[in-house]
C-alpha cells in the first residue's frame, strides 16, 4: 500500500562527519563519501566527495581531492579542491593547489603552485571544466 521511495545514497550521510583524532596516525588512502574532519596525520592520499576540514594539530602528506576543505594545520602534497579551499592563519601549505575558489587567511604558511579552475555551466545544465 505504502511505497518506500528510494532516495539517493547520498543523503543519509548528509550532516554526518567521519573524524580522526589527534595523535592518531594513518598511512595508506582514505576515501569518504561524507564531510571529515582530521586533527591526527595521514601520510597518504584523500578523496571525498564532501568537506574535508584539517584541524589545527592535523597533518597530511600525500594527495587530496576533495569538493571543499578547510585547512588550519600541515598539508604537504598536490590538492584539488572542486569549489572553495579556505586556509586559515594557522595552516602551512606546500605543493600543489588546485582550486575553484581560494580564501587565505593572514598569517598563513603558502608555499605552492596554485591553478584556479572554472567550470563552465552548458546551456543543456551540465558542467565542464
Amino acid at each position: 500500500m505504502f511505497d518506500k521511495k528510494n532516495k539517493p545514497p547520498y543523503t543519509d550521510l548528509l550532516g554526518k562527519t567521519n573524524r580522526i583524532v589527534e595523535a592518531t596516525q594513518i598511512k595508506g588512502d582514505i576515501f569518504s563519501p561524507a564531510d571529515f574532519r582530521l586533527d591526527g596525520e595521514l601520510i597518504g592520499n584523500f578523496s571525498s566527495n564532501g568537506k574535508l576540514v584539517i584541524g589545527p594539530s592535523g597533518k597530511v602528506i600525500g594527495n587530496i581531492v576533495c569538493k571543499n576543505a578547510d585547512i588550519e594545520g600541515f598539508f604537504n602534497g598536490k590538492i584539488t579542491v572542486h569549489e572553495l579551499l579556505n586556509i586559515k592563519a594557522t595552516a602551512s601549505v606546500e605543493g600543489e593547489v588546485y582550486i575553484g575558489k581560494l580564501a587565505i587567511e593572514p598569517g598563513a604558511h603558502f608555499t605552492a603552485t596554485c591553478v584556479m579552475q572554472t567550470i563552465e555551466k552548458k546551456t543543456d545544465g551540465t558542467q565542464s571544466k
